[in-house]
């Protein structure tokens, strides 16, 4: 007797190969019916005898498309659905959507080889891609994930390409990016003053490997927005580059040609490999100890000892690598502070100072990223620096209850990301960058109301930082002001704290944890600026415990920017380490300020720029966290047998910032070696998390915040830890402030009600 199952299938289930993957599964069972998606994710009306459908269900939850993620799947028994033979049908959308949205994906292994097979039709195509690879959400208007919804529907199929999209063996049944050079996207290389060179096909590309050898910078549209490139063997270029993008130091990404040189010149550890070559593809830090290649190590990374790589993850990179088999810089393409452009006609205005030529194409990109960066410590945490290409904009499935709260967070205002709740998922964006900047401030905006329009619903609450001064809070509170919602303040700290809890689905927790959040700063509930923070949370309430020992917050935002003002701050006027680093007019000026000063730090970032300094490491930083990671590349020759620990925590339970740095003095001027002495203060850090824990009785521990980017303090509080208590990181959201936005959710759900 047959019977049919309604089948509903949640997650990321769109743009994954889902349903060719289920029409196949059901034709082979020899099922009848139909599968199509909806608001919901995947539904599948299936008839059959029970035995079968049952085997069906089990197959299509259990096994299902490597890049599928299922997060809910049910059935019900239905009304019997006739059908000639099991199909896919177009799809149809009655209620808001409520299914998790796709990323982009690499490029996948048959794809790249049909663009350098010269028998393939889409030899030489550099947008070659299929169900399991392509652009997904860089191209998306709304959703269900049908062509027509997505700017790929500038592009009918020519009658090759429709035949393999309704062919059910095809690797491209159902491929809603599927193109070729017949039909597909033009692409075309220009000379700086936007003339065009006349080439078409492979020739672009070869003609691309040349001017990369001739010393050229070249401006690359990619999937996902504007990449600059060079050769990575070129001193000279990669200076005028760093001139003319106005990036003096700042690390630059490479991109290897292909995994064989990638391993003959650089050691990734299993877990860096498999990172490497992920669906996702993002950059890569690695240890450059071992380094045999040729590319200008000081130039690309000056005065670190990690290189960002990636992989080609696109067909444009593909063919870019097998032109030019090097090296290359491929950062994003964009200038210092701006976001990455992703429209030729902005890239040849504000890109025309700097790269020579411009790779252009005809595919309009909707949602522009930056390409995500991933790094290790030795004992293989991971750390998320930069969640973007491949991986935003989900974030998981609603917390339980939470379900269509409709409640909008803006996050912060330094590496900015947006997070929304309108359904069954949580939606967290791509890294946006720094508010401050006017450009990055209009895109912030566009993204907000663009998660609007895509889920049709408005923010029933808006959720913001508690600093008077974020453009982020001024946004959220004048829009909330607009919709006649209420604007809930977050302290900026326990957001922190809040996005790990909520990361390891802690927050219904009932045994105390603590919680140590570390950054560079954010406005305190005293008027403060806060940054070495420990806290309680338990049944939901969460509450401060201690700090960093206050010191002065010296000139504002020019604080971060100077790490000397944090050794005045933070040391004794008395020292000649710190006198000298100013002029004499400067001191004096500094001389009446301080006595007169008010507002109070208690930042750990600072107090990492004063050790920075008084080494003589780094007094001006030209890019956010320059000291701290020039600390940290020192610190990888520290001797651990010699290990040093300077100080504990104060009777009162707090760190006592200047007498840190006073044993780091000392041990300057009895000549220690300075990757010593940043590994002791370090490794002290580390030892005063545990102590406080000790001290607090907790047996849990949370680590958040900026400043958990140090692979080498991960790492020190890894190997202190022996089993003694469970340590918790972040893995799959950056500790830095792109989880503002996400913590501001489930503080807001869960803590301090």
């Amino acid at each position: 007797m047959n019977r049919t199952y309604r089948i509903v299938l949640q997650g990321r289930v769109q743009g994954v190969g889902f349903r060719p993957f289920v029409c196949r599964e059901a034709s082979r069972l020899g099922l009848f019916g139909t599968v199509s998606n909806n608001e919901e994710g995947v539904l599948i009306l299936a008839t059959g005898p029970e035995k079968k459908l049952q085997e069906f269900y089990t197959q299509v939850t259990s096994k299902p498309p490597p890049l599928a993620r299922i997060h809910h799947h049910d059935y019900t028994i239905s009304e019997i659905h006739y059908s000639e033979a099991f199909r896919i049908v177009p799809s149809e959308t009655s209620a808001p959507l409520n299914l998790q949205l796709t990323p982009d994906f690499a490029l996948c292994p048959e794809c790249a080889a049909e663009l350098q097979d010269p028998q393939n039709r889409r030899w030489a195509y550099p947008f070659t891609s299929c169900v399991k690879c392509g652009p997904r959400w860089s191209v998306t208007r709304t959703f269900p994930f049908e062509r027509e919804h997505t700017s790929m529907e500038a592009f009918p199929q020519c009658p090759d390409c429709l035949a393999e999209y309704t062919n059910p063996t095809h690797r491209r049944f159902h491929s809603q990016t599927n193109s070729c050079p017949t039909c597909g996207i033009g692409f075309r290389l220009r000379k700086a003053d936007g003339t065009d060179c006349g080439l078409q096909g492979l020739a672009v590309f070869e003609e691309m490997g040349r001017l990369l050898e001739s010393g050229a910078i070249l401006a690359i549209e990619n999937q996902s927005g504007f990449l600059l490139c060079c050769d990575a063997a070129q001193a000279p270029t990669i200076r005028r580059l760093r001139e003319q993008k106005q990036r003096p130091v700042k690390p630059f990404a490479l991109l290897y040609p292909s995994l064989e040189r990638l391993e003959a010149e650089l050691s990734p550890s299993p877990r860096e490999w498999a990172e490497l070559l992920s669906p996702e593809h993002p950059i890569v830090l690695l240890s450059t100890h071992t380094y045999t290649g040729g590319v200008c190590l000081e130039e690309v990374a000056p005065g670190l000892d990690q290189l960002g790589v990636m992989l080609p993850y696109s067909g444009v990179l593909e063919l870019l690598s097998s032109t030019f088999p090097q090296p290359i810089i491929a950062t994003s393409g964009n200038l210092h502070g701006s976001p990455i452009c992703h429209r030729p006609d902005e890239a040849r205005e504000k890109l025309r100072g700097v790269a020579d030529y411009f790779f252009e194409h005809d595919l309009e990109i909707l949602h522009p990223q930056d390409d995500s960066v991933v790094r290790y410590t030795p004992g293989g945490q991971r750390i998320m620096l930069r969640r973007s290409r491949g991986f935003a904009p989900n974030a998981g499935a609603a917390p339980d209850g939470a379900e269509g709260a409709r409640l909008l967070a803006m996050g912060a205002d330094l590496k900015s990301t947006l997070a929304y709740l309108p359904n069954g998922f949580l939606y967290l964006s791509e890294y946006l960058g720094n508010l401050t900047n006017y450009e990055v401030y209009n895109r912030f905006s566009r993204v907000a109301s663009g998660f609007t329009s895509i889920f049709n619903s408005l923010p029933k609450a808006i959720l913001a930082d508690a600093h008077p001064g974020y453009h982020s809070t001024h946004y959220g509170q004048k829009w909330a002001q607009k919709l006649g919602v209420p604007c809930h303040l977050v302290q900026h700290h326990m957001a922190h704290f809040a996005a790990l809890l909520g990361e390891h689905n802690l927050l219904e927790a009932s045994e105390p944890i603590l919680g140590v959040v570390w950054d560079g700063t954010g406005y305190g509930t005293d008027g403060h600026i806060w940054g070495g923070e420990f806290f309680d949370y338990s049944r939901g309430k969460m509450t401060r415990q201690g700090h960093v020992e206050y010191f002065d917050w010296l000139a504002g935002d020019k604080m971060s920017r100077e790490p000397r003002l944090s050794l005045l701050a933070i040391g004794d006027l008395s020292w000649d380490e710190t006198r000298r680093k100013f002029r004499a007019e400067e001191w004096q000026v500094y001389q009446r300020l301080l006595p007169k000063n008010r507002v109070k730090s208690s930042s750990v970032g600072r107090l990492f720029d004063a050790v920075a300094s008084l080494t003589g490491l780094c007094d001006h930083n030209t890019f956010e966290g320059e000291a701290a990671m020039k600390l940290e590349a020192q610190a990888r020759a520290f001797d651990w047998d010699k290990a040093t620990c300077y100080a504990g925590l104060t009777p009162e339970g707090n760190i006592p910032a200047r007498g840190l740095l006073t044993r780091v003095l000392k041990d300057r001027q009895a000549g220690v070696e300075v990757p010593q002495i940043i590994g002791n203060f370090m490794y002290t850090l580390a030892r005063i998390v545990f102590e406080k824990a000790t001290r607090g009785g907790y047996s849990r521990i949370g680590c958040s915040g900026g400043v958990f980017q140090n692979a080498f303090l991960v790492e020190a509080l890894s190997r202190l830890c022996e089993g003694r208590f469970q340590l918790i990181l972040h893995r799959e959201l950056p500790p830095n402030d792109e989880n503002i936005a996400y913590g501001q959710l489930m503080y807001h759900l869960y803590c301090n009600r």
